[in-house]
């Protein structure tokens, strides 16, 4: 299975890859604010990459639930001076996190090379034509709903298959508008209109998206749905997030979304140690 996203290739299976976290947001839920800046946001990004980030995914605007939209100028004026200094100095792919086509394209234009799409459930297809045109990487993630809507009401009859039949039709028209196969990547989109009970479901049911041949990415990172059963501030879910994350590259997932890069590749390359002495 490959991964092309414009200059760089992934051909799995290979170690499980960890994209590194920069919101550039004054509101984002796990670290609002402290990366606004974007001398500080390079700054983050580059020690992300340290610690053995083998991805960067950079975003503007907060999609926490509730989160305000963000008007398409100052997404712009965030994230396009962070990718242009990293393209510079960084050989790790930039993955642009957005929603707006217009703020991909921009994001493309200055280095980016994969765009994170959380409203991959758009009936617009303009966003696939930026990244058919561009060669991108496409994360392809599941939302029930918008940001502002998606935890009212969740509601399943059943999340996995739900899912899984949401990523057959978003591939067909993808293909459709010119993105191949070997340029997506899916993500079941925990947290993003599900309740507890979804986000588990999910989890346990990963191994069932392995036969859509793509690579899987989790981002369970800080997530809320971690604090409901121990109770934990988004501070203080570091081992909930690392236990999740170990689960899913057991399961098959090849991508973990992270804030905590360097304890998360800890955790995966230990998982994957044993999952190699496993008797076949």
């Amino acid at each position: 299975m490959i991964l092309r996203a414009r200059q760089f290739t992934f051909t799995f299976p290979r170690p499980a890859l960890v994209m590194g976290i920069v919101n550039v947001t004054p509101d984002s839920f796990a670290d609002g604010g402290k990366f606004l800046d974007a001398d500080k946001a390079v700054a983050r990004a580059l020690d992300l990459v340290a610690q053995g980030a083998e991805l960067l995914d950079l975003g503007g605007e907060s999609t926490r639930p509730g989160a305000q939209p963000v008007v398409e100028a100052e997404e712009l004026r965030r994230v396009i001076p962070v990718i242009e200094k990293l393209a510079t100095q960084v050989k790790v792919p930039l993955s642009i996190d957005t929603m707006k086509p217009a703020v991909a394209r921009a994001a493309l234009a200055a280095g980016a090379s994969i765009v994170n799409d959380v409203a991959a459930n758009r009936e617009d297809d303009a966003m696939w034509r930026v990244v058919s045109e561009a060669g991108a990487g496409y994360v392809c993630m599941h939302m029930q709903g918008t940001p502002q809507t998606m935890q009212s009401h969740p509601s399943y009859s059943d999340v996995l298959a739900e899912v899984e039949d949401f990523f057959r039709d978003r591939l067909k028209r993808l293909n459709a508008c010119g993105v191949t196969a070997d340029q997506v990547v899916f993500d079941v989109g925990i947290g993003f209109g599900k309740t507890l009970e979804h986000n588990l479901q999910l989890l346990a049911g990963l191994h069932s998206f392995t036969k859509l041949e793509r690579p899987l990415l989790i981002g369970v990172s800080r997530k809320s749905f971690i604090g409901k059963l121990p109770g934990a501030a988004a501070a203080d879910r570091l081992p909930g997030s690392l236990a999740c994350a170990a689960l899913a590259v057991k399961a098959g997932a090849q991508i973990i979304r992270a804030h905590d890069v360097a304890e998360t590749v800890q955790a995966i390359r230990m998982t994957e140690a044993v999952l190699a002495h496993e008797k076949k």
